[in-house]
Parts: structure tokens; sequence; C-alpha cells
């Protein structure tokens, strides 16, 4: 199936860039471009992307207040956000997985590592850039909220703790799968039983709950 990608950055020439990029995959298609947070609000609403490449810094409404909104919202909560900055602060990546992004990306990543981005978003198979997000991670989760060591998490079976741990460390399914010696459709199941009940929308999310929670120890 195409992955739809709508495309926010308030320069011309960064979105004609990634447009070239998405295009260059016949498994993905531009579905809009918004040069302004506004624009990226009003064009989700009305082409329902996939997956939406957002700028941090436009004019008006900045990129995270634009995603927090869209997330919100029960008409665009499911679109998968890819958060795209030339400033790899730790405020901006804190600001970008609260807000509910999926994923935070460099603007100077490779672009064969962006196609794979827009893919494994869009799938919500894992937690992007690691090199850049998971090294932050633990002192995103040691600010905001102390870890509660020993917690088995809001009803969390033995497996669905198991498979938590592994999500946080990158696995995907299919290698959740072969460390638990379970088929990919159970890991799926349990990896989506365990988002209900953590109250994660994705995987990003699901492994913020597990350093919160103390089922897995940051890295």
């Amino acid at each position: 199936m195409t992955v739809r990608v709508l495309i926010a950055d308030d320069q011309a020439i960064v979105r004609t860039g990634l447009r070239v990029l998405v295009d260059r995959d016949p498994e993905l298609t531009v579905a809009g471009e918004a040069a302004t947070g506004e624009e990226a609000v009003r064009t989700a609403r009305t082409e329902c992307p996939d997956v939406l490449l957002m700028d941090i810094r436009m004019p008006g409404k900045d990129g995270i207040t634009a995603t927090r909104e869209l997330l919100a919202a029960p008409e665009t909560a499911a679109v998968r956000i890819i958060v795209l900055t030339t400033f790899d602060t730790e405020e901006n990546i804190f600001a970008a997985l609260d807000a509910g992004a999926s994923g935070f990306l460099l603007k100077d990543t490779d672009p064969a590592e962006l196609r794979n981005a827009i893919h494994v978003v869009a799938a919500g198979e894992a937690l992007l850039a690691p090199t850049v997000t998971r090294t932050l991670i633990d002192a995103y989760t040691s600010r905001r909220t102390p870890r509660l060591t020993g917690h088995t998490g809001h009803g969390l079976t033995e497996r669905e703790g198991d498979v938590v741990r592994l999500v946080a460390a990158g696995l995907s399914n299919a290698e959740i799968a072969g460390a638990l010696s379970i088929s990919p459709t159970t890991a799926k199941t349990h990896v989506n039983r365990s988002m209900a009940k953590l109250g994660a929308h994705d995987r990003a999310q699901l492994v913020i709950s597990a350093y919160r929670t103390g089922l897995a120890d940051p890295p």
C-alpha cells in the first residue's frame, strides 16, 4: 500500500528537496505541502496523510504546537509525525516526544535513511533515530517523572512485560518473535495490548512509558 506523505516546512527549497526524495520511492507519494503550522494542521485534516514530515521552526504556529494539536484531535490522531530539524538540542527532542511525535530526525539525515524512517513510522514499528533520541531518553524520564522501579505496569502480563522491554531495546516485531520463540503475529498482538494498557499511541510512546514505569532501564 502506498504511504501518503505530507511535507511541512517554511522553506520552499527544503519542501522541494523532500518532495524529490519522497517521489523517488515508488511506495511513497506526496499528499501535499504546507509552509506554516496552521497550514500543516489544515492540510492534514483535509488530506489525511499517513505520515507528516514536520519542521519545528515555522512562522506562527510552530511544528511542536501543530503536532500536539493534530494528535489530540480524533480525526487526525492516526497521523504519524516525524519531526525534522537542524537543531538536535535536548529541548527540541523532549518537546517532540511530549507532543506525541513518532520520530525525530535531523535535516541532514541520509535520504535513504529518511525514506526508511517514513516506512518504519507508517508501520508503527520502532522509535526512530536511536543515535539521537535514545541517548536522551534517560534524561527525559528522570527530569519529567521519577521512575517507579519494580512496577509491573498497568496490568501487563509477564509476557507483555517481556515484550515491552524488548521494544524499549529497539527490537522490531520480527526480532521480538525470534527472541521469545513466538510468531510475529503474536508479538504484534502483545505490543498492541501493551500500548493500550500503558496509554501509548505508538511504539515511541511505549518506549517512554517503559522507562517511566521502570519496566526497562534507559540506555
